[in-house]
């Protein structure tokens, strides 16, 4: 997989270059690799009316789901790339989308443009997700 970490990595980095973050100023991009082999990538995206921007996490996830059925693939793994000092995680809301689309065991690779990297399982950096086990328990 190590080539294919690295062309995700690559994937999440130059995906930043697309950034619109003019309020900001933060430039983000993302790749993710599903079960089934595929792998897409975004960047975040800002607006005016902040609750339309959309991070560049949830960028690639809906490219992703919106070519995939996601009752037969998962994420696999998740990248997210930023230049800043050092590697930003994931916001709250894209943690719970990684939830209702990938599982505990999905990795989770934090980058930058320096090289410095931060690698968890998808259970570490958000325990406890909410997902749709709840809404079926009676």
């Amino acid at each position: 997989m190590n080539s294919l970490k690295d062309k995700l990595k690559t994937l999440a980095k130059e995906a930043l270059l697309f950034s619109h973050s003019p309020y900001s100023q933060k430039r983000i991009g993302s790749s993710i690799l599903l079960t089934n082999g595929k792998y897409y990538s975004g960047c975040n995206i800002e607006n005016a009316s902040y609750g339309g921007t959309v991070c560049a996490e949830r960028v690639a996830i809906f490219k992703a789901f919106s070519e995939n059925k996601v009752s037969e693939t998962k994420i696999e793994a998740v990248f997210v790339a930023s230049d800043e000092k050092e590697p930003w995680p994931p916001c709250g809301f894209c943690r719970q989308v990684i939830a209702e689309f990938g599982s505990p065991e999905t990795d989770v690779t934090l980058v930058n443009l320096d090289g410095s990297e931060k690698n968890y399982k998808f259970k570490d950096l958000f325990p406890e997700a909410f997902n749709a086990d709840h809404l079926l328990k009676k």
